[in-house]
This record gives C-alpha cells, sequence and structure tokens, in this order.
C-alpha cells in the first residue's frame, strides 16, 4: 500500500522569510518607488501560508486591486531568483530525514507559494530526487486543501500525512482527508492535540505512529 508524507515548507523545511523581504525591498525601491512600504521579516512571518492574493492584500492594502497583483507578481519573480541564488535557512537534518524517509515513504510537497518558489528552494539545497511530486497554488489557484487532494489522486496514494506548522495546515489536511503532524518548531500553534514533533529528524520515528 502506497504511503505518502506531505510537506509544507515554510516553518516546516526552512525558515526564508528573511530572504523573501530583502528580494521584495529590491524590487519595491527599482520598480515601484512610489509604493511607500518596505517589507520586513516580521511582514512575512505574519503573512506566510497564506494565499498569494491573500497576502497582496495584507502587505499593499493602500494600492488598488490590480496594481497589488502587478506588484506581488513582479516580487515572486524575483524572489524565486534570489532564493535560487542565495536560499533561506534551512532547518537542522532536512535531506538526512529525507533518506530515511525515502526507504519506506513517498515524499511531496504542497505549498500556498507561487509558482517557481518550490523549484528555487529544491534547487538550491540538491533536494530534488526526494520529492516526487509537488503542487502550488501559484499553479492551480486552489486552496491547499485541493491541492493536497489533487496531488493525493494522481500519485495514487492509498494513506498520506501532512507536516504544517500552522493552523491552516491542519485545517486543509482535514479538508483533504488526510492525517497531520505538527511541525511544532515552526511558526504556529494547532488549537487541537494532534502528534508533533520539535525538531525535523523526529520524523520518521513520528509518521511510524500515524501511518
Amino acid at each position: 500500500m502506497k504511503k505518502g508524507i506531505i510537506f509544507d515548507m515554510d516553518g516546516t523545511l526552512w525558515d526564508s522569510a528573511k530572504q523573501v523581504a530583502e528580494s521584495w525591498n529590491v524590487v519595491l525601491e527599482k520598480e515601484y518607488p512610489e509604493v511607500s512600504v518596505r517589507i520586513t521579516k516580521e511582514d512575512m512571518y505574519r503573512v506566510m501560508g497564506k494565499t498569494m492574493d491573500v497576502i497582496a492584500d495584507l502587505l499593499f492594502p493602500d494600492e488598488e486591486k490590480k496594481k497589488r497583483g502587478e506588484i506581488l507578481e513582479a516580487c515572486g519573480r524575483y524572489e524565486n531568483q534570489y532564493l535560487k541564488e542565495h536560499g533561506g535557512q534551512l532547518y537542522p537534518n532536512v535531506e538526512k530525514t529525507f533518506q530515511e524517509l525515502q526507504k519506506e515513504y513517498d515524499l511531496y510537497i504542497v505549498s500556498n507559494c507561487q509558482k517557481g518558489y518550490i523549484e528555487a528552494f529544491l534547487d538550491y539545497y540538491h533536494l530534488g530526487q526526494y520529492i516526487k511530486d509537488k503542487e502550488c497554488y501559484g499553479n492551480t489557484d486552489l486552496k491547499k486543501g485541493d491541492n493536497i487532494k489533487l496531488v493525493v489522486e494522481r500519485n495514487e496514494i492509498k494513506e498520506a500525512v501532512y507536516v504544517g506548522d500552522i493552523q491552516g495546515d491542519y485545517d486543509s489536511s482535514k479538508e483533504a482527508g488526510i492525517k497531520f503532524i505538527h511541525a511544532a518548531y515552526g511558526f504556529g500553534t494547532i488549537d487541537e492535540k494532534v502528534p508533533e514533533i520539535k525538531a525535523f529528524e523526529e520524523l520518521p520515528e513520528v509518521v511510524k505512529t500515524v501511518l
């Protein structure tokens, strides 16, 4: 029976808030000098996990909706390029844990990010060999729960668990009808009692109790 582990990214596999903020500010200064907003790492923590359209509304509330979308698209394009060159803060032992997990499970990534973000992460850290499939909001315009379902269905996964760090990740796993493990070292808390890991390398042992 095929079993799969589906990963969130931000707060689960890495923390890219500082680098994302840096890249966005480059775009704002060069291409949109009339926009007074400058992005901080804390701003990124505040919006991580949300879909791109919601992020645009939260970070650029004074701009017209069309312009918000244009700014976000420009920032996203440069962000992917920037992350390919600079990376982010990878959590300890991710590759070592991937190597151990793939012996028994297929590994996937589903994120609310823009198109190209997952690829930038995988390229910088050379982790693509471990990930069988991936999906994101930027590809489908679907919310995370629907993208999880999509990955489960097209890969014919019989039993799956989603690993994420915020309440929205847990809610999405429930919408998709799969199990959940909380990355408790990440950015958020979960309202209900769920299996959790306090470091990424704890995952192989905890997964055994869930799948």
